[in-house]
């Protein structure tokens, strides 16, 4: 692969891609980094995560830590800490000096963990809940599928009007209108979670058989335009229910791991 392409695909299905905007991250005001060169890798199954330049990062503030981790294929990764003003941000950073595989284009780079980082700036928007995709293939759509749903031997779903949500390299989910719904079997959850293309989602969990399954179970009160179609609707979490049947036949489990690299 060049890096001179915008984008190029790997192996497992994601992407890595060079950002078409500025992104900016701050810390008590201060700009750690800074770069109109940054790449989007998104591996399947996964979060993006925002990889800078080492020339558009503030190396004298990084303080190299101990600290090392295994990051799949790529190799090992060494974390760094920040020191601003007198004080310390453990854990905010991290690079590997000697990638490997499909990973050896990160050479060169550093990525900053995201809860660690105060604001992140695409261009001159704040965004809050994780790197944007550029090159996200994202739909949704509606279908007359037959959903079923049960958790702890109850069916606490039951939909011939669902809608679809495809987003590349995730498997689909399935959300569906609350009158289809055990609402009766479900509590809210005090958990909360924001997503750059869907909006701002509640969360509840299921109460059955004197069993908790926490947060199985969320919505998008007021979802987004782009993806309007699922405003109030309620999704499960394909992984955690007892089973999920598509006009009968049963979900197959599909490894994931939305969390962001480190």
């Amino acid at each position: 692969m060049s890096q001179t392409d915008r984008q190029w695909p790997l192996q497992d299905g994601g992407y890595a891609a060079i950002s078409p905007k500025s992104i900016r991250v701050q810390i008590a005001g201060v700009t750690v980094a800074e770069s109109k060169q940054v790449l989007v890798v998104a591996e399947a199954r996964k979060l993006p995560v925002y990889y800078f330049p080492r020339s558009d990062v503030r190396t004298d503030i990084l303080i190299a830590s101990t600290d090392r981790e295994q990051h799949g294929d790529k190799g090992e990764a060494t974390f760094f800490s920040l020191q601003i003003d007198g004080r310390t941000v453990e854990r905010a950073a991290w690079a590997y000096a000697d990638p490997q595989g499909e990973g050896s284009f990160l050479k060169g780079y550093i990525s900053f963990v995201w809860k660690q980082i105060e604001v992140w700036h695409e261009d001159e928007e704040r965004i809050a809940a994780h790197p944007h995709n550029p090159y996200l293939r994202f739909k949704a759509v509606p279908s007359t599928s037959h959903i079923q749903v049960y958790i702890g031997g109850e069916l606490v779903a039951n939909s011939r009007r669902p809608v679809i949500v495809s987003e590349a390299g995730l498997p689909d989910r399935y959300y569906l209108p609350k009158e289809d719904v055990r609402m009766d079997l479900l509590e809210p959850s005090d958990s909360a979670s924001r997503c750059q293309y869907k909006g701002s989602a509640a969360y509840w969990s299921a109460q059955i058989g004197g069993k908790t399954y926490s947060d199985v179970v969320w919505s998008y009160p007021e979802a987004l335009p782009e993806v309007h179609e699922i405003s109030g609707l309620l999704c499960f979490y394909n992984e955690i229910v007892d089973a999920l049947y598509i006009d009968g036949e049963q979900w197959s489990p599909v490894a994931k791991d939305n969390s962001v690299n480190a």
